[in-house]
């Protein structure tokens, strides 16, 4: 299997929203967000499969030396041999690389969050940062792009956060601020147990108006003259918002199911997107 194969591979079995906007693009820029997205895919999996954080802890480890060795030309993995050689057209750094796995790694240091700003912090490696890095592979013009790619990174970690608080609550961990729990009186035994209540139902409204408004944000940032190239991460939006509003239209039923859209579904809104340019 070539490096090519490998990461084409890892992008299609994630089954991931993003994988539907990847259709839409030229195929060397298309062979870039793949093998960008397949990176990410790799560590973040590295959180998510290793039960063990003392094992998770030294893989994390071992891609930050494969990134250092692959940008001095020394790749061993095949995602980083499939990464590199886009690397100048698209002005990918090893900076990007290694705050993602920044993200990953306080995955493992902590499982919860005191206040905003943390998970802000948090949301800016793991999804900002990755948008910085898609804006630049779809093409840009402006630095306002590179803004807006990051706050749409954002509103869309806080959507996947939202979707995610039963599945997270399962592992152990609460994204949602403890400062805000405390502010509408929901203890985090509540979340970790799956408990409902309005108290609950109105955090997560809070946490929603929060997202949409990071949405509203980044939609403003985006420049005329990149609005063509930047469709693909206007399709991901445009997933990711549909997805939120069937979980408010669910009254956030979060705790113990996974909301998720079709593959038809996906496919149809990233269709419309490319029909309507927005």
């Amino acid at each position: 299997m070539t490096p090519e194969q490998y990461v084409q591979d890892k992008a299609a079995r994630s089954g991931s929203s993003f994988y539907y906007a990847f259709l839409f693009l030229a195929p060397p820029r298309r062979a870039a967000i793949t093998a960008f997205y397949a990176f990410c895919r790799e560590v973040d999996d590295v959180v998510d499969e290793v039960a063990d954080p003392g094992v998770a802890a030294t893989k994390l480890a071992w891609w930050r030396k494969e990134v250092a060795s692959a940008f001095i030309g020394q790749p061993t993995h095949p995602v980083m041999k499939a990464l590199l050689p886009h690397r100048n057209d698209y002005g990918i750094r090893v900076d990007h690389l290694m705050a993602v796995i920044d993200g990953c790694q306080m995955d493992l240091d902590q499982s919860r969050y005191l206040d905003y700003p943390g998970l802000e912090r948090y949301c800016h490696l793991v999804a900002g940062v990755v948008g910085e890095v898609a804006a630049g592979i779809f093409g840009r013009s402006s630095d306002a792009t590179t803004a807006y790619a990051h706050r749409l990174g954002r509103a869309m970690q806080l959507t996947n956060i939202i979707r995610d608080v039963g599945d997270d609550a399962r592992r152990g961990r609460i994204y949602l601020p403890m400062s805000e729990l405390k502010q509408f009186d929901v203890k985090a035994s509540e979340v970790l147990n799956r408990g409902y209540s309005e108290r609950f139902t109105a955090l997560m409204k809070f946490q929603a108006e929060r997202a949409h408004r990071l949405y509203n944000e980044a939609f403003a940032l985006l420049p005329e003259a990149d609005r063509a190239a930047q469709k693909p991460g206007l399709m991901m939006a445009n997933i990711y918002r549909t997805l939120l509003r069937e979980i408010e239209a669910d009254d956030f039923q979060v705790l113990h199911q996974r909301t998720s859209l079709t593959p038809l579904r996906k496919l149809w809104i990233a269709m419309r997107t490319n029909w309507r340019g927005r």
